[in-house]
């Protein structure tokens, strides 16, 4: 992962010492003023790295705009990571740390649902507004909790579910099998896989779990296969769902898979091998040759920050880098809208957020008392990989 050079001092700590993304502000006055610090915890190393790059790179580029602007509130933004190995107690003990010692004012989430659901209360208890820009389990919005701090700018399992159940429909499933990933991210897309079949009134040939671990599922799929499953639902990060891709070309059995997110982040082109393209899958944006105008401009930013990026194939997962960007700027409007950075009042901030033209939409009112997701399911579209490339699925 390359960052900017004047940086490069930083990186020789490890990734879980503080790195900083700033780029300082221009004017000694301004270039004095204390920076507002956010923090980000994702995974930042196995599988799934290449998702906390494309986060981190979000955040940077997003940080780069507001602060070449004066920052916020006269002050620079300074972005400041841990890596939660994927792991919910670790994920906890970093959030903890950017909160508690380096006095993030707002804390940002990454991939994993169970991380992020082990994250919820403790922000909720420090009242830290902390926004998820990838996990899409629904209880990490819809928590419970009558002081809620926790917002997204992500995709939502039970909208997902909706969505997927409605696109294999209109492919032709009558009788789809449900293969997820055993945790809760799993548990809360079997339930709105449920709802979404009886809605249909569509059977449903079983449920199979996965593991990380899983290096053959050949026992889950027979069982779905002897059940009478037309396709498959699939719920997994990279490793398990290329496991599923590769135990299918050891069955011989040519089933469509309709899946959601979690192909996008890492390598799933060269885990799964040729037939990952078989895999359709959910996203929030993908960059491509047509892109609009802030489009254009956050590809062209990536590739003057990030040298090795050279073309679109370079930017998987883009759904990372769009939801980070957004939800960096609608932050700093809240911070804005706040007139200071304590908890409270950024939260508040949220709410009175009244439109944004972001890299994903057009956001109007995003946030409310009661509605702490920034997107819904018209934001979402299909796409599949082409060799290591994300690509849109024609309609």
């Amino acid at each position: 992962m390359a960052f900017p050079l004047l940086n490069l001092q930083r990186l020789v700590f490890p990734v879980a010492a503080a790195v900083t993304l700033n780029v300082a502000l221009s004017g000694g006055a301004q270039a004095a003023e204390p920076a507002i610090k956010v923090g980000l915890v994702a995974a930042l190393s196995g599988q799934s790295a290449k998702s906390g790059e494309a986060l981190t790179r979000g955040l940077t580029i997003a940080i780069d705009e507001v602060n070449a602007k004066g920052g916020v509130l006269g002050r620079p933004l300074e972005l400041v990571r841990r890596d939660d190995e994927s792991n919910p107690s670790k994920g906890m003990l970093a959030a903890r740390e950017l909160v508690q010692r380096e006095k993030v004012t707002v804390l940002f989430g990454g991939l994993d649902t169970p991380v992020s659901l082990a994250i919820v209360p403790l922000a909720n208890q420090l009242k830290v507004p902390f926004m998820g820009i990838w996990a899409a389990g629904t209880k990490i919005t819809e928590n419970g909790a009558a002081d809620n701090y926790v917002f997204r700018v992500s995709a939502v399992d039970e909208l997902v579910d909706e969505a997927l159940v409605k696109y294999g429909a209109e492919k032709g499933m009558k009788k789809p099998g449900m293969i997820l990933i055993n945790n809760p991210w799993g548990e809360s897309n079997e339930a709105g896989f449920k709802r979404a079949l009886e809605k249909r009134g569509l059977a449903n040939a079983g449920v199979e779990r996965i593991q990380d671990s899983d290096l053959d599922v050949v026992p889950q799929l027979t069982r779905l296969k002897n059940a009478g499953a037309d396709t498959l639902l699939m719920v997994g990060n990279v490793g398990p769902s290329a496991q599923v891709v590769k135990s299918l070309d050891r069955m011989g059995w040519d089933v469509p898979v309709v899946s959601h997110w979690g192909p996008a982040g890492g390598r799933f082109g060269e885990l799964a091998g040729p037939n990952a393209s078989r895999v359709h899958f959910i996203q929030t944006y993908v960059f491509t040759e047509h892109n609009s105008v802030k489009g254009d401009a956050v590809f062209a930013a990536l590739k003057k920050t990030y040298p090795q990026i050279k073309g679109l194939a370079d930017v998987t997962p883009a759904v990372g880098i769009a939801n980070a960007y957004d939800a960096l700027h609608l932050s700093a409007l809240a911070i804005e809208k706040a007139g200071k950075t304590d908890g409270p009042a950024v939260r508040n901030g949220f709410y009175a957020i009244e439109g944004y033209e972001g890299l994903i939409k057009h956001y109007q009112q995003p946030f409310t008392a009661k509605k702490h997701d920034a997107l819904g399911p018209d934001d979402y579209l299909f796409t599949h990989f082409v060799d290591d490339q994300i690509v849109p699925l024609k309609p």
